[in-house]
C-alpha cells in the first residue's frame, strides 16, 4: 500500500495495484460496410505517482484511446484495469479534462468548479471552501465570485482544472488541456498541475500533440504508431532539476535529446 495523501481534508484513498493498466487493447469501427481499426494491441501500465504523456501523428486514435481508459467507449478487444479492478463504466476516482473548458457562462467560477459535487449533491461550506483554496492554488486568488465572459483563456482553463481537481481524482486523464493557450500561459499552467499532481502524489496521463509539453511535464512518455495505433516507443524521462518548473526542465540537460529522439519517432512514423 502507499501512503495515503491528503487533498485539503480529504485522504486518497491507496491501493498496490497500478492506477490504470491496459492489456492487448483494441478498438475497431464499423462504418456500414466493414470494421475500421483504431487501436490495435496496445499495452501499457501507469504507475501511482506517475505523469505518463502519450504523443502519437495526428488522427492515430489518442482521444479513442483515453475514451476507452476511462469507460466513455467500449474496447473490442484485450481489457481496462483500474487498480486493479476490471473496467465498468467510468471508474468512480478518476478525473477526466478536455481541451476546451466547458464553462457554463452563467454560473460563476466558484459554481463552475462545484458543479459536480452539485449533481450529486454533496456540496456544502466545506466543499465551497475547498473549491476556493483550489482557485486561490490555481493562480485566481478574488476571482470566484466572476464569470467565465470575464476571464482569458488561462483563467478558464484554469477554472476547468479546479473543477477536475475538486472531485479529489486518483488519476487525471487529460485531453491537449493545454494546446490552445499561449506559450508563457502554457508554460504557467502547466506548472500549477503538475505542482499539484505531484505534491499529492497522483497519477496523471497527458495526450498532447506538443513534445516539448510532454518531455518537460512527464516521467515516461509513450509514443504511438499510426492507425491502426501500437506503442511504437517508450522513453524513460530524467531531468535534473525542480519537475515542477516548465522553464526550468526544457532548460535541463538532455532535455534537446529527448524532444530530438521523440520528433524522430514521430518523423518516420508519419512518413
Amino acid at each position: 500500500m502507499r501512503a495515503a495523501a491528503l487533498v485539503g481534508d480529504v485522504p486518497v484513498v491507496a491501493s498496490s495495484a497500478p492506477p490504470l493498466v491496459a492489456r492487448g487493447l483494441a478498438k475497431s469501427y464499423d462504418d456500414g460496410e466493414s470494421e475500421i481499426p483504431v487501436i490495435a494491441d496496445l499495452t501499457f501500465t501507469l504507475k501511482a505517482g506517475e505523469i505518463v504523456s502519450i504523443v502519437g501523428p495526428s488522427g492515430c486514435g489518442k482521444t479513442t484511446l483515453l475514451n476507452v481508459l476511462c469507460g466513455l467507449t467500449p474496447p473490442s478487444a484485450g481489457s481496462v484495469a483500474w487498480y486493479g479492478e476490471t473496467l465498468t463504466g467510468m471508474p468512480a476516482r478518476a478525473g477526466y479534462m478536455l481541451q476546451k473548458d466547458l464553462l457554463l457562462p452563467w454560473r460563476t467560477a466558484l459554481a463552475n468548479v462545484t458543479l459536480g459535487l452539485e449533481i450529486r449533491g454533496k456540496v456544502g461550506m466545506a466543499e465551497r471552501d475547498k473549491a476556493r483554496v483550489l482557485l486561490d492554488q490555481l493562480g485566481l486568488h478574488g476571482f470566484a465570485d466572476s464569470y467565465p465572459g470575464t476571464f482569458s483563456g488561462g483563467m478558464r482553463q484554469r477554472v476547468a482544472l479546479a473543477r477536475t481537481f475538486v472531485n479529489d481524482p486518483d488519476v487525471l486523464l487529460l485531453d491537449e488541456p493545454f494546446a490552445a493557450l499561449d506559450f508563457q500561459t502554457k508554460l504557467l499552467i502547466e506548472g500549477d498541475t503538475v505542482r499539484l499532481v505531484r505534491n499529492q502524489e497522483r497519477a496523471m496521463l497527458c495526450i498532447t500533440h506538443d513534445i516539448e509539453e510532454a518531455v518537460s511535464i512527464s516521467d515516461r512518455v509513450i509514443v504511438l504508431s499510426q492507425r491502426p495505433t501500437r506503442v511504437k516507443t517508450v522513453y524513460d524521462i530524467i531531468l535534473d532539476g525542480d519537475r515542477t518548473d516548465m522553464m526550468a526542465a526544457r532548460q535541463a540537460k538532455g532535455f534537446t535529446d529527448y524532444v530530438r529522439a521523440i520528433w524522430g519517432d514521430l518523423d518516420v512514423v508519419a512518413r
